[in-house]
C-alpha cells in the first residue's frame, strides 16, 4: 500500500528447463543490480535487469539461482479456481461455490449461510459464465465495502477522496496517487471485514500524508485503532487471496 508509482517496466516471459513457472524478465532504467523475486500473486519468478545489462550476465545469474528459485516456489500454495464445489472466503467466512445453472427469479449470485457446514455462494446462469459471474459479484460487493469504509475513514478524519477505483492489483491491496484517487484490491472482499477497513483507512490517510511518517501513522490510528491486528493478518494470510480467482 503506498502511494501511486511510474509505468511498470516492460516484461519479457521465459520459460526455463526444470522450473515450473514462468521467469518475468523486467529491464529497468533504474535498477543498479539484478534482483530475483518469487512472485505469489502472479505465481511467477521476476527477475529484475538493469538497462544496459548484457543478457549473458543475467542468464548466468538465474543459473546460478536456480536452487534458491525452486525452494520458494514449493511455498507458494495451489491456486483454487472458481468452479462448482470450490471452497473461497468471502469477509473471512469459508463458503462453497455452487453453479446452479439457469434459474429464472434468482439474483445472479446468492448467499445461503448455514447455521452449520458451509455457506454457500449460489451462481446462477450457464455453468461456463459461472467463473466471470462470481468475480465480477465479488468486485461490486468489494466495491460497496469500500465505497462504505472510505467514506467513513473520510469522514472522520475531515478528508475526500476524489475517484475510487476496484482492480486486480498483484503487488499492493491499495493505492493513493496525488490527485486524490484511490485504487484497492477486489481481493480485500475475501478477507476479513478488519483487513478491508484497516487497508480503506490506509489510503484515506494518503490524502492527507504521501509518505508513511509518524504524522501518517497517528492518522491512520486515529480513525482505526485495530490497526496491528490487521497488519499481522495481512502479513500471516495476505498472500493467500490471489490463490483464489476464475
Amino acid at each position: 500500500m503506498s502511494r501511486s508509482r511510474a509505468k511498470a517496466p516492460p516484461v519479457q516471459l521465459l520459460k526455463v528447463d526444470g522450473l515450473p513457472a514462468p521467469v518475468e524478465v523486467r529491464r529497468h532504467p533504474t535498477a543498479r543490480r539484478l534482483t530475483l523475486r518469487v512472485s505469489h500473486s502472479a505465481r511467477a519468478v521476476v527477475l529484475t535487469i538493469p538497462r544496459h545489462t548484457d543478457v549473458r550476465e543475467a542468464d548466468r545469474f538465474l543459473t546460478r539461482s536456480l536452487d534458491w528459485i525452486r525452494e520458494r516456489l514449493e511455498g507458494v500454495p495451489d491456486a483454487v479456481p472458481f468452479a462448482d464445489g470450490a471452497v473461497v472466503p468471502l469477509r473471512g467466512q469459508a463458503h462453497a461455490v455452487v453453479f446452479a445453472g439457469r434459474r429464472k427469479g434468482h439474483a445472479v449470485v446468492e448467499i445461503e449461510a448455514r447455521a452449520s457446514g458451509l455457506h454457500k455462494l449460489v451462481v446462477s446462469g450457464a455453468q461456463e459464465h459461472g467463473p466471470r459471474r462470481l468475480r465480477d459479484w465479488l468486485i461490486a460487493e468489494a466495491r460497496s465495502d469500500l465505497d462504505d469504509r472510505v467514506s467513513h475513514h473520510a469522514g472522520r478524519l475531515g478528508l475526500a477522496a476524489k475517484r475510487i477505483s476496484i482492480r486486480d492489483q498483484k503487488s499492493r491491496w491499495g493505492s493513493c496517487t496525488s490527485d486524490g484517487q484511490l485504487s484497492f484490491s477486489w481481493r480485500l472482499v475475501l478477507a476479513p471485514p478488519l483487513v478491508l477497513d484497516y487497508v480503506a483507512a490506509h489510503e484515506v490517510a494518503h490524502l492527507a500524508e504521501m509518505n508513511h511518517g509518524p504524522r501518517f501513522w497517528k492518522l491512520v490510528r486515529q480513525t482505526m485503532p485495530q490497526l496491528e491486528d490487521a497488519k499481522h493478518w495481512l502479513r500471516m494470510h495476505g498472500m493467500q487471496l490471489y490463490r483464489y480467482g476464475p
